[in-house]
């Protein structure tokens, strides 16, 4: 395939980097971090990208090091008079900073936002936002994919007669009606409710889940208290199994004890953000095609509309 892309990758997404690249048809290109005793780093390219699209693979979920690696990297590119700048972000971090909830805080992904803008990002792929809203704070085009191209194909193989979509917040309401819609299933909702961040004060369910086979979609698993929370008081409704999909595990803090101990048969994520252990009860579904399969149509100057399933 003849292509003036070149794709590179921050040290954050490595393994999807490779894989992205070689789905599409290209080497992975050479690209090496020089690293100071003080913690300091500097990205260079190794190879020349002079009127190249350059692609560079990189999540940004903590630490705010993968950030700043990203644009290290895009300013490199800049500066190596590149053609165009192309950011894929399989996992946008900072995204639930999406709007002022309370007085005097930050816009962290507006924020993220004009950093990249300002570095010299010409496009942005990324998957399965926190908030929608997101895209609106680009001046550049920003394609946003969804991870439901391949969690529903999953969903389909192993579905039951029992099958229902379940939501384990209020929040995460409009993406599980879109499943259950598409799956044309029953949906049931967790409402929950929190006094600080990452701590659950009380939660109830609202919808029949007795003698059914759930499946709790959400976007993101951080800590696991909700997720996990939220498969215990199915199982205590009724349920007769309970797995989840979540497009990013960020899985942080007692996210793996929690998932092992819980009453969840599996949970099935993406690999947007590596694991940082083993887990029996977790099962990986690369997003490695799909994003390559974007780039080709962004290669070929096609529609992306036929490469995702939007719900």
């Amino acid at each position: 395939m003849a292509t003036d892309m070149k794709i590179f990758s921050g040290t954050a997404s490595l393994e999807l980097a490779k894989q992205i690249a070689l789905s599409f048809g290209v080497p992975l290109g050479d690209i090496s971090v020089q690293k100071f005793s003080d913690g300091e780093f500097q990205p260079s390219i190794e190879e020349t990208v002079r009127g190249k699209i350059v692609v560079i693979v990189q999540s940004t979920a903590p630490p705010s090091d993968n950030l700043f690696e990203l644009l290290l990297m895009v300013d490199a590119a800049k500066r190596a008079s590149a053609k165009s700048i192309v950011a894929v972000m399989p996992y946008f971090g900072f995204a639930r900073q999406d709007r002022k909830d309370r007085p005097r805080v930050a816009i962290g992904a507006k924020l993220v936002a004009n950093l990249l803008t300002a570095a010299g990002v010409n496009r942005l792929i990324t998957m399965d936002l926190h908030a929608d809203q997101i895209q609106g704070f680009f001046e550049v085009p920003v394609d946003h994919l969804f991870a439901s191209t391949i969690f529903l194909p999953y969903l389909e193989s192993i579905r039951t007669p029992d099958m229902i979509i379940a939501t384990p917040d209020t929040g995460g309401t409009k993406r599980a009606n879109a499943y259950a819609k598409y799956l044309n299933i029953d949906l049931a909702i967790c409402y929950k409710q929190r006094k600080v961040a990452n701590q659950i004060e009380n939660m109830t369910v609202i919808g029949d889940v007795e003698g059914k086979d759930v499946v709790l979609v959400d976007d993101m698993v951080d800590t696991a208290g909700t997720l996990t929370k939220a498969a215990d008081m199915m199982m205590e409704h009724g349920a007769k199994s309970v797995r989840a999909i979540s497009t990013h595990g960020v899985l942080s803090g007692p996210a793996h004890e929690r998932i092992r101990n819980s009453q969840l048969t599996e949970l099935i994520v993406t690999d947007s953000i590596p694991l940082k252990e083993e887990n029996e009860k977790i099962k990986v579904i690369t997003v490695a095609d799909l994003f390559a399969n974007v780039l080709k149509s962004l290669n070929n100057n096609e529609s992306i509309s036929s490469n995702f399933i939007i719900v």
